[in-house]
């Protein structure tokens, strides 16, 4: 998979980028009832554009994807597509949603976005640790946070 290359008519391609982004004011919906719904609609909307996940980790308030996007389509027209279909579909499924998140905007503005070159199985180790690292940083925290208006956890 390291330097699997594609072909489109004429061209030859190898196009990885690792891809972050977060849902609105980086709640963190996505690690309870949500992530098993949000993991198919991605892996479908994908599919659906001949995206190729390598590799993807739904972390408590943020997404990463280690994704090969074929070089006819632009990195921001997909995130625009992914983002875009993948909270109107949420919506739909979970319609609870809507009055926690106004106007139907799951996901915050914006993504971090990085070619991968020929490091390819960096990034897979990264994103696969990441989440070790976010368990035992929150095992460390003791503090427990209150809403400051309503006074409950």
């Amino acid at each position: 998979m390291a330097n699997k290359t594609y072909s489109l008519a004429h061209t030859k391609w190898m196009c990885k980028y690792h891809i972050v982004f977060t849902p609105k004011y980086r709640r963190k919906a996505i690690y309870y009832q949500y992530r098993e719904s949000l993991k198919e609609i991605i892996k479908t909307l994908c599919r659906y554009k001949g995206v190729e996940i390598i590799e993807g980790h739904m972390m408590p308030d943020h997404v990463h994807l280690l994704l090969s996007i074929p070089p006819k389509m632009s990195v921001s027209s997909f995130m625009g597509y992914l983002k875009g279909k993948s909270a109107l579909m949420m919506f739909d499924k979970h319609a609870n949603l809507k009055y926690r998140y106004g106007n139907r905007h799951f996901w915050a503005e914006g993504y971090y976005v990085s070619t991968v070159g020929l490091n390819e199985a960096t990034v897979k180790k990264y994103i696969q640790e990441q989440e070790k690292h976010d368990i035992a940083l929150d095992k460390l925290s003791v503090k427990e946070y209150e809403d400051p208006f309503t006074g409950s956890k």
